[in-house]
């Protein structure tokens, strides 16, 4: 370590040159597609804000064939006059931090752009920028490159329109790892984005194929199609979803609140939670009103009526099971936990929302006796089942202790008890536990093998308890020693539920789960039943980055004394090519592998398990929404719609010709 560390050792970096510098805290990490698609949400964001201010019907986003992104809108234009900086407005919003017209509420009332550094951070980021805008009857056009402007801003042409286009390509420099925009999941952020803003018009298209792809989003019934849509696979207790509109005034200026729910027989809460536009995953004061307004006033209303039947009172729990809801507040200057937004924290948003909620919900019970009956009822059936459920879960607390420090005899445990370190593998079959247990390193990885097919529980919604009692899934909730059971998201439900058992990230044995299945069939099947265990009773082990997929290889090529381990059959090929490319008569074995226990312990642990060279698949969540109906389509009871759902991606996946 050099102990020169003086005034020339402090680097001031000017203008976007941080933005270059450490990308990660601006956009999300450039090695994982975060980073790259947050580059789009940035400029739409933009896009939508026009809107929300009144002046923009549409945004179109390309894919282009080069790679690069175009978004249009059709609001007013950036300002092009020129600013006390010396350069255009429009210039000034390109290239300096914390620049924009979102601070003073003047220009835009609300905004989810409020901290000034999304577009310039993309434009950073970016091999070329490309700026056309039509405002005071001129086009005017701004080209970047890597965040430098090469000209100035210039009127090229008359326009009688209106509005921005946007054209940029990332700098695969930063993005190095992924290179590719995924059109799924653009799809599937600007759907969500349609819903929330009832009458906007998006358009998506992907213009990299030869066929181009072209999908429109428009939704007049906003929140109440996007709580529909959520629920299509679902069992719905009431037809239509409620709608809540509502306003309060708040210390600066008015709060306009939205809640759109519906109630299904799923034994599962889906509730997710936006400040002007913006998605909240960790959701905030808005979840927190919304929550308690729920309990307080399903409880009056039931407690006056006389419905609780040997029930004091229903928990928030009982009374949110099976809920989709979506809750959408405007609020003219927000405050969240960080520049991602995850989390509101406005503290007055609580007791607004939950005021307007209270207010409606409680005139549409008394307008609606049956509706209320039957939420009531179901949630009394819920308080029983959570009863079960949890006599369920005590009992295999109980039983680990019985068995020897909680831990199931099947688990060969790691050294190390600093779990940061600490991995556990869930393994397939004895015959690979039994190879991954003589290979792995012992003083860091776990390993736990399973026996067979785990219960699909997703078709375990009204019987909750026979998911604990299942031998294998009893057997990895004592293994990871962090409880089951998704805890409550808001700080003032945890104190009631500490003593629960519920589970609980800081409690957990291994920094990484890794679920490593035999690369069939079968093995996929059997990934995906703990992914649905652990995704709809360990959420959060999922959510902060736990959850990863081994990667074994598929084929062992070898010839002579030098073997390559494959992972893809186009990757097969192309090292037989090569292998056939050095010596034409030369003898290659190759050796495709059925499964895990076909390795023997050295070769698992160097293609598969030793950390310097493995590749590990971490299981990362975009839209949770999206995540639950997919859920419900692959592990659900509707058999018509899965086989739908597998044919059409395996056709997108394999390019068969049928």
């Amino acid at each position: 370590m050099s102990d020169d560390y003086g005034a020339d050792s402090i680097q001031v970096l000017e203008g976007l040159e941080a933005v270059r510098k450490r990308p990660g805290m601006y956009l999300g990490d450039p090695h994982d597609g975060s980073a790259l698609h947050h580059c789009i949400w940035e400029v739409v964001d933009n896009a939508v804000d026009e809107h929300l201010a009144g002046y923009n019907p549409t945004i179109e986003v390309n894919v282009e064939k080069d790679g690069s992104i175009t978004v249009i809108d059709h609001g007013r234009g950036i300002p092009v006059s020129q600013h006390e900086e010396g350069v255009s407005a429009a210039e000034v919003i390109m290239t300096k931090l914390h620049a924009g017209g979102k601070f003073d509420n003047e220009a835009y009332k609300v905004a989810g752009g409020l901290h000034g550094v999304g577009v310039s951070a993309v434009n950073a980021v970016s091999e070329y920028l490309e700026m056309i805008i039509h405002r005071d009857g001129k086009e005017w056009y701004q080209k970047y490159a890597r965040g430098v402007p090469e000209g100035r801003l210039d009127s090229i042409a008359d326009s009688e329109k209106t509005g921005t286009i946007i054209r940029f390509k990332p700098d695969l420099t930063i993005f190095s790892d992924v290179i590719e925009f995924d059109f799924d999941q653009i799809n599937t952020r600007l759907r969500r984005t349609a819903f929330l803003n009832a009458g906007l018009e998006i358009i998506v298209r992907d213009l990299r194929a030869d066929e181009e792809v072209i999908i429109e989003h428009k939704y007049d019934g906003g929140l109440k199609e996007y709580v529909g849509w959520m629920n299509d696979k679902k069992e719905v207790l009431h037809e239509d979803p409620l709608h809540i509109l509502g306003s309060k005034e708040g210390d600066k200026g008015e709060v306009h609140v939205e809640v759109s729910l519906q109630w299904t027989g799923a034994y599962t809460e889906n509730i997710h939670c936006f400040t002007n536009i913006i998605h909240n995953s960790d959701g905030g004061t808005h979840l927190s009103g919304l929550k308690s307004a729920l309990t307080r006033t399903i409880n009056s209303y039931a407690q006056s009526r006389k419905l609780l039947k040997n029930v004091n009172s229903l928990s928030g729990e009982d009374i949110r099971e099976g809920i989709s809801a979506v809750v959408s507040i405007k609020h003219p200057d927000p405050s969240f936990n960080a520049q991602t937004k995850a989390k509101l924290v406005t503290s007055e948003v609580a007791g607004i929302v939950e005021s307007v909620v209270n207010d409606k919900l409680g005139e549409f019970f008394e307008e609606n006796p049956a509706f209320a009956k039957i939420i009531i009822e179901k949630a009394v059936l819920s308080s029983k089942a959570r009863e079960a459920a949890r006599k369920a879960r005590d009992l295999t607390r109980r039983k680990g202790v019985l068995e020897g420090g909680g831990l199931p005899g099947k688990l060969a445990d790691c050294q190390s008890r600093d779990p940061s370190e600490c991995e556990i593998y869930i393994v397939e079959g004895d015959s690979a536990g039994g190879s991954a247990k003589t290979g792995r390193d012992r003083r860091t990885q776990a390993i736990l093998p399973l026996r067979g097919k785990i219960l699909n529980v997703e078709r375990q919604q009204r019987n909750i308890a026979k998911v604990f009692q299942n031998q294998e899934i009893q057997t990895m909730i004592r293994a990871l020693g962090a409880g089951v059971g998704n805890p409550p998201e808001d700080e003032e439900e945890e104190q009631e539920n500490k003593d629960e058992g519920l589970f609980n990230t800081d409690k957990l044995r291994y920094d990484k789960i890794i679920l490593m299945t035999d690369a069939d069939v079968d093995g996929a099947h059997i990934r995906t039943l703990i992914l649905t265990f652990l995704w709809r009773f360990m959420k959060p082990a999922i959510m902060q980055g736990h959850v990863y997929v081994a990667q074994p290889p598929l084929y062992q090529i070898t010839r002579g004394r030098k073997s390559h381990y494959v992972y893809t059959d186009e990757e097969r090929d192309v090292i037989i090519e090569e292998l056939r490319g050095e010596s034409e008569n030369a003898k290659i074995n190759i050796q495709r592998y059925k499964g895990l226990g076909e390795m023997n312990p050295e070769q698992l642990w160097e293609t598969t398990m030793d950390p310097a060279v493995r590749t590990l698949l971490q299981v990362t969540v975009e839209d949770a929404s999206e995540a639950d109906r997919l859920f419900e389509i692959l592990m659900g009871e509707d058999v018509a719609e899965r086989r739908s759902f597998i044919e059409k991606n395996a056709l997108e996946v394999t390019n068969l010709d049928v």
